[in-house]
């Protein structure tokens, strides 16, 4: 047996598709059947219970797959213990990023980190802030930035920056004269939100609510970019990271108003899987986003002293 067989089967157990960790492992679904059916062999058990539609290990298969994960965690320290004795930082960072970030905000990071790492290189995948957990979770990719992160008994979070929610408009939009708009004022004019389980727009409830007031969405979407099209057009206000703005402020098609005696901070956060082996490039690309001497503490990655 090879490491490459106990990733694959791991992958396999973990997203209980054939087709996943195919995806994941960039063979075929064909593939995996073939190495499942090789592991088999191996140990001459069932390690997959075919006799129900669901995935179900037997029982030979549960032990086989607490060992193989073992297994692959010893590796992977191994390798990433060789690498720092050898001060090599080099290989593949998988990172799953919602849109707003990965568009406006980690641009000028990543482009310091390959200039500073060449041997490094960098992946991202551009998703829904839900999708993200679940792609660290699941292991997929190694590293998520979200808004609002959340830690729990499985995710980490390593705080990266904080963003100013601000009203954009659209110049021809009466709002546009002014430099700071009152919440109920604002709450009188149509707005156009993200999505309901998206957490900016939770924020954003959360505040109409703190003032009593209910505010109705015109149009509702899932990533900033569309968001932005929707207030050029003058369809709607929306509140939103002002970092994502600069480009169109510059332009004229947008104008960002403050919101007045109220700071809207939104914090963005890298998420890891709890227990995940960090290899150096991993661990370095953490340093360079947030600027502080990285070190794991207590189990929680986290640079400096933050907790």
């Amino acid at each position: 047996m090879h490491v490459e067989n106990f990733k694959i089967f791991c992958d396999l157990v973990e997203t209980e598709s054939f087709s996943r960790a195919a995806k994941r492992n960039g063979i075929t679904q064909s593939a995996v059947s073939q190495q499942l059916r090789a592991m088999e062999r191996h140990f001459d058990v069932l390690i997959v219970d075919r006799s129900h539609k669901q995935f179900r290990l037997t029982p030979e298969g549960k032990r086989i797959h607490a060992s193989a994960q073992e297994i692959l965690n010893r590796y992977d320290t191994l390798r990433s213990d060789v690498d720092e004795m050898r001060k090599i930082v080099s290989g593949v960072i998988h990172i799953s990023t919602v849109y707003s970030i990965g568009l406006h905000e980690l641009p000028p990071y990543i482009k310091k980190f390959l200039q500073d790492f060449p041997a490094v290189n960098v992946r991202l995948e551009y998703r829904r802030s839900n999708l993200v957990y679940e792609d660290v979770l699941g292991n997929s990719v190694d590293l998520g930035l979200v808004a609002y992160p959340l830690k729990n008994r499985q995710t980490g979070v390593v705080n990266f920056l904080q963003d100013k929610l601000v009203v954009a408009v659209s110049p021809q939009h009466p709002l546009a004269k002014k430099s700071e708009v009152d919440v109920k004022e604002l709450a009188q004019h149509k707005v156009i939100a993200f999505d309901q389980d998206i957490p900016t727009r939770k924020a954003v409830d959360q505040m109409f609510k703190d003032f009593k007031l209910q505010v109705s969405p015109v149009m509702e979407f899932d990533n900033i970019e569309t968001v932005k099209r929707a207030v050029e057009i003058n369809a709607g206000v929306a509140l939103l990271p002002s970092a994502t703005l600069q480009a169109e402020i510059k332009a004229g098609t947008i104008k960002e108003v403050k919101l007045k005696g109220i700071e809207l901070i939104r914090p963005l956060g890298i998420i890891y899987r709890k227990g995940r082996v960090l290899t150096p490039a991993i661990r370095a690309f953490i340093t360079s986003l947030t600027g502080k001497p990285f070190r794991e503490k207590s189990g929680a990655v986290q640079p400096g002293d933050e907790d």
